[in-house]
């Protein structure tokens, strides 16, 4: 007998006239946790937490670190759930997207709707209550911001889609800074910053590879509109820009943060520059090594920022 079925009564006899309803239960719930693509939450770890450990120039709250997470992890699913309720047209006709589960009907389009809005309250709900009010607007300024600026007018409207949509993906680290400060100060928006740059060359390898899918459903990112030699070009410059962004916290951190990001940076923008030289010469390309080692990057970069501020080393403070 199952804890489940123990808890609530139920003999293996009662469970065996059902063999299949576990399962069907299973799929839902997987459906449902597939509308909020935990897979994209994963940006809120690597950068929510270490946003907390500089905010604090240690180890924060355990509590705090919890409720914040939890908070974000709600209000990132519930805009990717909206997301997927705007976007089932073109999930539709992507391969890389028609397996969701508006496309495959494992979940009502009403019911999707219902869910993405009821995480979101849910989202503002716990982050007031057990953070603070600004992180809990903060939340929901992000939600409102992916949806209706990123999803509903940029998307399908113009190649700088990712580049001024990719906000939204920014908002972790000030929303983790909010929860332990109360305020949004100038490493926040440095952070932000870093985010911001990163995310056109993540996306745009991306694209590179699912240009065709992005052709066939009428998104016009970078790589459909533009030849890869400017694509190419456009992610050495963001990544180059990005790079020095990291420096900028140079003065709030100490000689281990700066020595990462230093060669982080060089690593990253090897693989940039060979990538845009392979697109010169016309040879094979593999856009999504790089779409892989930007997360790498963007992990080694912010868990280094987390093992600085935990480790309480003095500040550089240089000047900008």
């Amino acid at each position: 007998m199952s804890l489940v079925d123990a808890a609530h009564g139920r003999s293996d006899s009662t469970s065996a006239a059902h063999p299949g309803s576990g399962n069907r239960l299973r799929q839902r719930v997987g459906a449902y946790l597939a509308l909020a693509k935990p897979r994209v939450i994963e940006l809120l770890l690597v950068t929510t937490i270490p946003a907390m450990f500089l905010a604090a120039r240690t180890i924060p709250s355990p509590w705090l670190v919890v409720a914040t997470l939890v908070g974000g992890t709600m209000a990132a699913g519930s805009a990717n759930a909206l997301n997927c309720v705007i976007d089932a047209d073109i999930d539709k006709v992507m391969n890389r997207t028609k397996r969701r589960p508006l496309v495959r009907d494992s979940v009502p389009r009403r019911n999707a709707l219902v869910f993405g809005l009821a995480l979101g309250v849910a989202s503002f709900t716990l982050l007031y209550f057990t953070v603070n009010l600004l992180a809990a607007v903060l939340a929901v300024a992000t939600i409102l911001f992916y949806i209706f600026v990123y999803t509903l007018v940029l998307k399908r409207r113009t190649a700088q889609n990712v580049v001024w949509g990719g906000a939204a993906g920014c908002m972790p680290v000030v929303i983790g800074w909010a929860a332990v400060t109360g305020t949004v100060q100038w490493p926040a928006f440095v952070m932000f910053g870093v985010i911001f740059f990163w995310t056109p060359p993540h996306t745009w390898a991306l694209a590179m590879k699912y240009r065709e899918d992005y052709e066939r459903a009428g998104v016009p990112m970078l790589p459909v509109v533009a030849t890869a030699e400017h694509v190419a070009r456009q992610i050495v410059i963001y990544s180059w820009v990005m790079v020095a962004w990291t420096l900028l916290l140079i003065p709030a951190t100490s000689w281990l943060y700066a020595s990462f990001a230093v060669v982080a940076g060089a690593w990253f923008l090897f693989y940039a520059h060979r990538l845009q030289i392979q697109v010169r010469r016309g040879v094979e390309t593999k856009p999504m090594a790089l779409f892989h080692r930007s997360n790498t990057y963007l992990m080694v970069v912010f868990v280094a920022l987390a093992v600085d501020s935990a480790i309480g080393l003095p500040a550089l403070g240089l000047p900008f």
